[in-house]
């Protein structure tokens, strides 16, 4: 696990304030979205096929702080569309920073080279640089040749800039244990990123590619057998440990949705933002009048294939802060990643 320390020590801190309280619906990451418009046509994406109308729309740089400040999450994941289209993103990003939320700027890259002047490195803040396999893999799923060249040369750049680089990685069917093991190492010894996120996809309805997605057994058979040799231990994988357990099939978690709400330019998403059953007007509304208990696996049949982070990571993370053993784990694989991040010997 790829954890910052800083970051891992300030949201266990604010969990167990959350339980202190009694509180069980708290947001852990806030999913901003300031804008819809994307320069890709991902036909994996649901979010670019609003009408125009929509797609012209930008979050303000205080609606952002409002939604961020309204819901307490110490993590930020600011997606899109892209967000380096929005005019105002770096301002965005410097106030979020400033109230020291951990901030994650999720980018297909192809803008990020010629804007890294806009931003300045800071221990809260991230790059989250999508790369979907090597480079014919991922430049087939972006349906653009050479946008894998563009996020490898983007990333390498901002490296050396002294930012923060992490990745984001959907899996589909057509994935493999090799394929996963090859794009994972690739990113990890030889790119270098500090830690890398990984999902398995999700046919949420919007999408235009409704063939590829990965249903639950799949999804279980495909990281038990990429894991099956103990990489998973070396990679910088920026997840709990229970989260990569639940992906292999080892634990079963119910949905907790609520843990990482969606803000856009419609307003808080009910009930993530893989699907669209209305939105509202506030954070307190989405949790007060959503029919949470209605969602998740067994419940409402769209949810039946997913093992999205947006719903199961919220839930690995409680549980491992409500043990013990479980926070001595993490605790142990964030101090492993943090020495394999700075070339020491990982056991």
């Amino acid at each position: 696990m790829a954890v910052p320390l800083r970051q891992a020590i300030k949201v266990g801190a604010y969990v167990a304030r959350q339980r202190m309280r009694h509180n069980e619906k708290f947001a852990l990451v806030l999913q901003l979205e300031p804008l819809y418009q994307c320069n890709l046509a991902c036909a994996g994406c649901g979010k670019i096929q609003h009408p125009d109308e929509i797609l012209s729309r930008r979050l303000t740089v205080q609606q952002c702080i409002d939604a961020v400040e309204e819901c307490g999450a110490p993590m930020v994941s600011i997606a899109g569309g892209e967000p380096l289209v929005h005019k105002e993103i770096d301002q965005i990003v410097g106030a979020l920073v400033e109230r020291k939320r951990f901030v994650y700027l999720c980018t297909n890259a192809i803008l990020m080279e010629r804007k890294l002047d806009r931003f300045k490195p800071s221990p809260y803040f991230s790059w989250s640089v999508h790369i979907d396999g090597l480079r014919e893999r991922h430049d087939e799923s972006v349906c653009r040749d050479g946008v894998f060249d563009k996020a490898v040369a983007a990333v390498q750049e901002a490296k050396r800039r002294g930012f923060r680089v992490t990745t984001n990685t959907t899996f589909f069917d057509m994935d493999n244990a090799q394929s996963i093991r090859d794009v994972l190492d690739y990113l990890n010894d030889d790119l270098q990123v500090d830690s890398m996120q990984i999902s398995p996809g999700y046919a949420y309805e919007k999408a235009p590619d409704q063939e590829h997605w990965l249903q639950v057994q799949q999804t279980h058979e495909l990281f038990r057998d990429a894991f099956a040799d103990g990489r998973r231990k070396r990679w910088r994988l920026n997840h709990s440990p229970l989260f990569l357990d639940f992906l292999e099939g080892k634990v079963d978690f119910s949905c907790t949705a609520w843990g990482i709400p969606s803000y856009s330019v419609l307003g808080w998403q009910r009930p993530c933002y893989l699907m669209a059953d209305g939105y509202a007007a506030s954070y307190r509304e989405l949790l007060e009048t959503t029919p949470w208990e209605q969602y998740g696996r067994g419940r409402d049949p769209r949810c039946a294939q997913c093992m999205a982070h947006c719903g199961y990571e919220p839930t690995a993370i409680v549980a491992t802060a409500s043990s013990l053993r479980e926070s001595l784990r993490a605790t142990r694989e964030t101090v492993r990643g943090q020495m394999g991040r700075h070339g020491a010997p990982v056991a």
